[in-house]
């Protein structure tokens, strides 16, 4: 579970160094998650609603439900409608994944989802990044390290540092330099967010990877994980977050 599209497309990067794939046919799904695929449209009489359908991988020994809960409030909201349609006896982990991107620290999200998701009855564990060792594997990991503030975003920085360090040079240049006197408070919204400027340079660099496309089509497409930044401490330990979850560690 985690909060976005690009947050799915970057855990489904990592997943598929197992030798997992895309589920993209109904009829060869696994059983198990049919009750996840929704069987009407639109969904809550909203035709501008996304389908919210997990995104599935499956390998041979193992089968994977990828749900973006569209934001931090829907987290354990949605984990909790997905287990009305499945027996929770069955699965084997569930793992939570969201940003610390606001004035909370990493360790305050922590608190508050734990609060959201006890009432669901699942293994609680004591810190981000734990995985429970439980019949139930159960896990928080709050990116980019579980310690300090951040997004998704600042793992894509440090990635684009050892793969694009001359788009990244570019893309700075260019999100430092605009004259945000031409601009209105609504224009800028988004960009004095706390994690704004960091999504306008990644999302600069992404588009010059794939222009009109969205980023979670350049993590898919493009070097933002490959051999080099494999090797690094933030998506190394997401890796091991990941593998605990699944039961491959």
């Amino acid at each position: 579970m985690a909060e976005g599209p690009q947050d799915i497309e970057f855990l489904i990067r990592l997943l598929k160094l197992h030798g997992l794939r895309k589920v993209t046919k109904l009829s060869v799904l696994d059983s198990f998650w049919q009750p996840l695929v929704p069987k009407t449209f639109p969904v809550d009489d909203d035709l501008m609603k996304r389908v919210p359908v997990p995104t599935f991988l499956e390998n041979n020994e193992l089968s994977i439900a990828l749900h973006s809960a569209t934001g931090i409030t829907r987290l354990a909201k949605t984990v909790e409608e997905s287990l009305a349609l499945i027996p929770l006896s069955d699965i084997f982990g569930i793992g939570f994944v969201l940003d610390a991107d606001s004035n909370e620290e990493p360790f305050d999200r922590f608190e508050a989802l734990i609060k959201e998701i006890r009432p669901i009855g699942l293994p609680l564990p004591s810190k981000a990044g734990e995985v429970t060792n439980t019949s139930l594997r159960c896990g928080i990991f709050i990116m980019p390290n579980n310690v300090v503030a951040g997004t998704l975003e600042d793992i894509l920085l440090e990635c684009a540092q050892l793969n694009y360090p001359n788009l990244l040079e570019l893309a700075k240049n260019y999100v430092s330099s605009i004259d945000k006197n031409q601009l209105t408070n609504n224009d800028l919204r988004e960009l004095k967010k706390p994690a704004g400027e960091n999504k306008a340079i990644i999302s600069s660099i992404s588009s010059i990877l794939r222009p009109g496309r969205a980023l979670q089509v350049s993590i898919d497409d493009n070097r933002w994980l490959e051999e080099k930044t494999l090797s690094l401490e933030s998506i190394n330990s997401i890796k091991i977050f990941l593998d605990k979850i699944t039961g491959i560690a």
